[in-house]
C-alpha cells in the first residue's frame, strides 16, 4: 500500500526523532522511498512564492562587501554583525552566537574536513576531464585593486563566532531541523558562491519562515557556520558545545528549549554554478549546461546513512513539487562541508550546484576558492539555480515542520 506523500513524511519524523542509528549498508540512492504526490499544499507553495529572485541576488550581493571574509579577520567579523542584524530585520530576533577559539594547526597536521587530501573520502568515482583544482593564495591573481586591500589582512588566531537563530515551533518547540551555510571564504575573491550562496539561501528561508503570520509545529534553527574553510571548524564548535543541551526544558516549566533535539541537519554551499565538465583544453562553457540542477546528498558511510537517504528523497519530492525550473538528484557521496560534522550523529544532508567529491572535486566549478568568485561572475541563470534550491528546501522543511498560515 502506497502511502500519502505528507503520511510519509509525519512517519520519517517520527523515526528520526527516535534518533536510532542504522548500518549503512542499508542506504543506497537509487529508490525513492517518498512517493510523488502530485497534489500541492497550498500553504507550503504561498511560503514557496515569497522567495524572490532580486531578493536572494541582493544579498549574495550584500555579503560580498565584505570581500571573502577569511575566518580570523576584520571583514569576516563584521559580516557576521551583518547577518545578524539582516536576521532581526526580517524578525528572526532571538539570534544567538556560538563563541569558541581557533588555532591555526601545526604545518603536517590534519585539520580535518577542508584539506584536498579528504576528496578521496567521498567515495565517488570520477570519469572524464578534469580542470585543476586548489586555493588561490597569491593576492596578485586578484585585479581589482580595492577588493585586494579588502581581502589583505591576515587571519590571525583567536575568538570566533557565528551566529544564528530559532524558528520556535508551537507544539513541539523541543525538537527542530538545523538548516545551515558557512560564511566563510578565501581564495582572494568576494566567495559569493562558496558560500555566498548558500549563506544567502539560510538567511532567504529565515526572512520567509520568522513572517507574523506564518507558524511551524517543529523549530527551526539557521545557522551561519564559520572556519568551514578550515576543516568544519565552526560546526564541530557547536556540537561540542550544545548536544549534551538537547531537548532540555530551561527553566523548568517554562516551556522553553535552549536546544531543541535535533531531528536532521541540511546545508547548503556552493548553489550557483552548474556549466558541466571542463572542455578537452581545460576551458569552461560560459553558459549553464541544459541538464543543470541541484544536488542532494548523504553520505553512504555514516552511522545514520538509512535515514539520511530518506531525507534526501523528501527534498527531491519537494523539488519535484514545487520548484520552479530545475530538476534534483540524490548522491550518496556528501563530503567536506559542515553537514559532515552531523552526519554520525543524525539524518544530514548536503544541497549543492554539483555532486562535491565527483564533480567539484574534478574542477566543475572554475571559481571555487579563486579570485573570480566575484558576484559579477554569474548570471540570472546561475543565481536561479540557487533560488531552485532554496525553494527546495523551504518546501521540504515547511512539510517535516507542520508549516502553515495564520488565519
Amino acid at each position: 500500500m502506497i502511502r500519502s506523500h505528507h503520511l510519509a513524511i509525519a512517519l520519517f519524523a517520527a523515526s528520526v526523532a527516535s534518533a536510532t542509528p542504522v548500518a549503512p549498508v542499508q542506504a543506497q540512492a537509487t529508490e525513492r522511498p517518498v512517493p510523488l504526490d502530485t497534489l500541492r499544499n497550498p500553504e507550503i507553495q504561498n511560503l514557496v512564492a515569497r522567495l524572490d529572485l532580486e531578493k536572494f541576488k541582493a544579498t549574495v550581493k550584500g555579503l560580498t562587501q565584505f570581500g571573502d571574509r577569511r575566518q580570523g579577520t576584520a571583514r569576516n567579523r563584521a559580516a557576521v554583525d551583518w547577518i545578524e542584524a539582516q536576521l532581526k530585520s526580517y524578525g528572526c530576533t532571538n539570534t544567538e552566537r556560538v563563541i569558541y577559539t581557533y588555532t591555526t594547526p601545526q604545518r603536517g597536521a590534519r585539520a580535518g574536513g577542508g584539506g584536498r587530501s579528504d576528496w578521496a573520502q567521498g567515495g565517488a568515482r570520477y570519469r572524464g576531464v578534469r580542470g585543476s583544482t586548489g586555493v588561490n593564495s597569491d593576492s596578485l591573481k586578484q585585479t581589482d585593486a580595492k577588493l585586494r586591500a579588502l581581502n589583505s589582512e591576515p587571519a590571525t588566531d583567536g575568538e570566533r563566532q557565528e551566529v544564528f537563530c530559532t524558528k520556535i515551533g508551537t507544539t513541539h518547540p523541543d525538537e527542530m531541523y538545523i538548516v545551515g551555510g558557512h560564511m566563510d571564504g578565501h581564495g582572494w575573491g568576494e566567495a559569493a558562491n562558496d558560500d555566498g550562496s548558500g549563506t544567502a539561501l539560510v538567511m532567504e528561508l529565515a526572512r520567509v519562515f520568522s513572517s507574523p503570520d506564518v507558524q511551524t509545529d517543529r523549530s527551526i534553527r539557521f545557522v551561519l557556520w564559520n572556519n568551514e574553510e578550515t576543516g568544519t571548524n565552526g560546526a564541530r564548535a557547536y556540537i561540542a558545545q550544545r548536544q549534551a543541551l538537547q531537548g532540555k526544558e530551561n527553566p523548568a516549566g517554562s516551556g522553553k528549549y535552549p536546544e531543541p533535539k535535533w531531528l536532521g541537519m541540511i546545508q547548503h554551499d556552493m548553489m550557483m554554478f552548474d556549466h558541466g565538465m571542463p572542455r578537452p583544453d581545460g576551458t569552461m562553457s560560459p553558459d549553464q549546461r541544459p541538464e543543470a540542477d541541484v544536488n542532494i546528498e548523504f553520505a553512504s558511510t555514516s552511522k545514520f546513512a538509512d535515514g539520511a537517504n530518506k531525507l534526501a528523497w523528501i527534498f527531491a519530492t519537494a523539488n519535484d513539487k514545487y520548484a520552479t525550473d530545475y530538476p534534483a538528484q540524490v548522491g550518496q557521496h556528501m563530503t567536506n562541508t559542515d553537514s559532515g560534522p552531523f552526519q554520525d550523529i543524525i539524518p544530514a544532508i548536503s544541497l549543492r550546484e554539483d555532486e562535491r567529491g565527483r564533480d567539484i572535486g574534478a574542477g566543475w566549478d572554475p571559481q571555487w576558492h579563486q579570485v573570480t568568485d566575484l558576484y559579477a561572475t554569474y548570471s540570472d541563470k546561475d543565481f536561479r539555480l540557487g533560488l531552485n534550491a532554496a525553494q527546495t528546501t523551504l518546501s521540504g522543511v515547511a512539510a517535516l515542520t507542520g508549516a502553515k498560515l495564520k488565519k
